[in-house]
């Protein structure tokens, strides 16, 4: 395939995006400078090609008492690639990326208690043929993430007139199995009409017209437009593993929060208390940039580093070698795996009643 390239129209297209998803196409081709019809023209070949897509996902400020976790895989030689195709369908996986460095494999999961983080590890990954070994850390906090990065292209007065302004937040509940029906169904096209996920629902047009403008209001929905990475202009993902002094922390999260290069920032649970995604404009820049980050934040001592040479999956989007999307995959906190609850209910059993391989009796 031909190398794609992308126009200074289409970087502000999907800029105008990031900012707006379901404005409608007059609205963001003004941002652009480009008639309504133009603009979704532009729109219909970037997806067309898999180069750019809207996706959206519940927030995980409002997923109750859910648990993020970043799980780091070993696999047995050969069968890198197998394990991934047995795991990119499974909705709770938010990323799935083979990197350099101590792991084969760096999972995202997002499920609802630790409970099920326990079973997905032990009776899930574990089990699988091809996993050699697994890591697991849990996210205690979740400082910044993806849906928040721009590619930042529009300027001047179009950057000065947003087509979704800025509100302050309405906390929100944590979302009900109605709220987050709604949200799966928007998944599958971001930019479909109200009165479509009307009828896919069962809801009136007012009543779904009502619960995403409460969604909205508390920024309840996470809303992603992704460029592939080959022509986003920031190709590189490298993630650090980093030490921060428990005084420090909320100042060097501020810190690292607010820079153009950050994707992700999390507190972590394990021995190195936090870690950090950072897109870059190329490899040679990975050891300026460490560098640089460590004089501006002496108290960060990083631990770890790894490249992503792979992101098979993206925020629920499958992706090819070079970042352009191949399908989607709907994310959700919900697992359910007959063949991992029945291994636990197994153990269950045997720890309940001391059975085979117990020490009682001895």
């Amino acid at each position: 395939m031909a190398e794609a390239v992308l126009d200074e129209v289409d970087y502000l297209l999907i800029t105008a995006l990031q900012h707006a998803p379901r404005a409608d196409w007059r609205t963001v081709g003004a941002l652009v400078g480009v008639d309504a019809t133009t603009a979704a023209r532009r729109w219909a070949r970037l997806t067309g090609e898999g180069l750019a897509w809207l996706s959206c996902h519940p927030s995980p400020s409002v997923l109750g008492e859910a648990v993020v976790a970043f799980i780091e895989i070993d696999c047995v030689r050969g069968r890198l690639h197998e394990v991934c195709e047995q795991l990119v369908e499974e909705a709770p996986l938010f990323n799935v990326e083979h990197t350099t460095g101590a792991r084969d494999l760096l999972l995202t999961v997002v499920l609802r208690s630790r409970a099920d983080l326990a079973r997905y590890v032990g009776f899930r990954l574990d089990a699988l043929e091809g996993v050699a070994a697994t890591r697991t850390q849990i996210a205690t906090a979740l400082h910044t993430e993806g849906s928040r990065w721009r590619l930042d292209r529009l300027r001047g007065a179009a950057q000065g007139t947003p087509a979704h302004p800025e509100r302050t937040p309405v906390p929100a509940a944590p979302l009900s199995d109605a709220d987050l029906e709604l949200v799966l169904l928007l998944a599958r096209d971001v930019r479909q009409s109200v009165e479509r996920l009307a009828r896919d629902s069962g809801l009136s047009p007012t009543t779904v017209r009502r619960r995403l403008a409460r969604l909205d209001a508390a920024r309840a929905v996470s809303y992603r437009c992704e460029a592939a990475r080959s022509v986003s202009g920031w190709p590189v993902s490298a993630t650090l593993w980093a030490s921060v002094p428990a005084a420090d922390l909320s100042r060097v999260v501020g810190q690292l929060s607010g820079m153009r290069e950050t994707r992700m920032c999390a507190s972590l649970s394990g021995p190195w208390n936090l870690m950090t995604t950072m897109w870059l404009r190329s490899v040679d820049d990975i050891q300026p940039f460490e560098a640089a980050l460590v004089q501006r934040i002496p108290e960060l001592e990083v631990r770890d580093r790894s490249l992503t040479l792979w992101q098979l999956k993206h925020a629920g989007q499958i992706l090819d070698p070079a970042g352009r999307l191949l399908r989607s995959v709907p994310l959700s906190d919900r697992w359910d795996d007959r063949g991992a609850g029945a291994a636990e209910a197994a153990l269950l059993e045997r720890l309940r009643t001391g059975g085979p391989g117990s020490p009682g009796g001895i």
